[in-house]
């Protein structure tokens, strides 16, 4: 069995490895995605075994909302100097002050939504025609529409009715003056494939991944992590809680997941026995049936 999880494992490894090396033979000006969070981690670390012993020859684009974990932003700021790479930072609160989106009010107000014209201004701004994410198909139903290689118009939209064949893994990377593709390394990895790659290949993760104590209080079923910025409805609470992350973005719609883990052999036991999906703590993900993919068609991640 063990045999049998290394040797998928490594499938998966080459063959997003073969996508990336695909995206620096394809496009003049690609970026790397980087969230901070398990998946754009495993996809930095794919990228530096891509075209190791050389660094990696893009840079990393964050999307800041200004409310993120710290230990993101530490993490965050720790890898890149590791890396040896250029770190650019695009910031919802610039987008907010230039006017270029309006930002929510009241206890359920979240920056998510806004990062989307944060990242289309600082795709135009820098130029990029490839944008490398770590979306995977198992994450939300939205996601499995995507190919390998997802093309974006010249306004940075999506339309899942008009994507390109990937027969044979031969991707098209040809686009109009202004368009540009997201692409997808992660396409065929699950959750699960995430955790075990991370502890076979023994890769560092922020601490907010494991269990930790934190102030927090629920809403809607859903344990959210106390900040300044967090208004609390009538009924709602601050609580004590031993909590983890089992995905990571911003505070107003990252779930916390009450857990004993503390090691990756713990969380990967816990991730097999649950039937909650990942996104399934995602507030964001619960203002509509289809949330999603409302905000891809708009150039969401």
């Amino acid at each position: 069995m063990v045999n049998y999880i290394l040797n998928h494992l490594k499938i998966l490894e080459s063959e997003s490895i073969f996508v990336i090396r695909e995206v620096a033979a394809q496009f003049e000006r690609p970026v790397l995605l980087f969230s901070g969070g398990k998946d754009s981690i495993v996809m930095a670390h794919l990228a530096k075994k891509a075209f190791w012993p050389a660094r990696i020859p893009f840079p990393l684009l964050h999307i800041d909302t200004g409310h993120n974990f710290e230990e993101t932003i530490l993490f965050r700021d720790q890898l890149v100097q590791e890396l040896g790479v250029k770190l650019i930072v695009g910031s919802v609160q610039e987008t907010i002050d230039k006017g270029r989106a309006i930002e929510e009010k009241g206890p359920e107000a979240s920056r998510n939504v806004l990062q989307t014209t944060t990242l289309l201004d600082t795709i135009e701004e820098y130029r990029f025609d490839a944008a490398l994410g770590g979306a995977r198909r198992d994450e939300e139903k939205a996601r499995a529409k995507e190919r390998f290689f997802s093309h974006r118009d010249e306004f940075g939209q999506w339309d899942p009715k008009n994507q390109r064949p990937e027969l044979w893994n031969l991707f098209n990377g040809k686009k109009r003056i202004g368009e540009h593709f997201r692409v997808f390394p992660l396409s065929n990895w699950t959750e699960m494939d995430i955790w075990q790659y991370i502890y076979m290949d023994r890769i560092p993760i922020p601490e907010i991944y494991y269990t930790h104590e934190r102030d927090v209080f629920c809403r809607n079923g859903v344990w959210l992590a106390a900040a300044p910025f967090m208004q609390l409805k009538e009924g709602e609470k601050i609580e004590r809680k031993r909590v983890r992350c089992r995905t990571i973005g911003d505070i107003t719609c990252t779930g916390l997941t009450i857990s004993k883990a503390n090691n990756l052999e713990e969380i990967i036991a816990e991730i097999a026995a649950t039937r909650i999906t990942e996104r399934g703590g995602r507030a964001d993900d619960k203002r509509s049936e289809a949330a999603m993919e409302d905000r891809k068609k708009e150039g969401y991640f």
